[in-house]
């Protein structure tokens, strides 16, 4: 049984190009290249549309979501802290937690706004 698997990988091996004898040769140099290049374009591309494009797109809506921060919207910041806006500043955010508790917040800790006329309806 031994000897026949040994004859097995043997017969194997020889069949493979360039394994020597009259089929030796080299495969086109070309080729190979541009597969893997193309290869490298799909993996990029994958890559591109499914972890950068929605990381783009995720920043620019939070962008978009500090800047129209206004007096009277209900927030949330990363902390988890819920409050409502009482004053808007160039890179912070006064908000109201409680009565007479106020907090100064950046603006890029906040993760939800609820605007103050959708809440009301």
């Amino acid at each position: 049984m031994i000897m026949g698997v040994e004859l097995f990988w043997i017969a194997a091996a020889a069949a493979q190009p360039g394994a020597g004898g009259a089929q030796g040769g080299a495969p086109p140099e070309g080729m190979p290249a541009f597969s893997s290049l193309i290869t490298m374009a799909l993996i990029f591309g994958v890559f591109y549309f499914l972890l950068i494009r929605p990381q783009q797109k995720a920043r620019k809506e939070q962008e978009r979501l500090i800047a129209g921060v206004k007096t009277g919207d209900h927030v949330i910041t990363n902390g988890g802290i819920l409050g409502t806006v009482t004053n808007v500043k160039d890179k912070t955010v006064v908000i109201r937690v409680a009565e007479n508790v106020k907090i100064e917040v950046l603006k890029t800790s906040l993760t939800s706004v609820t605007k103050a006329e959708a809440e009301a309806k």
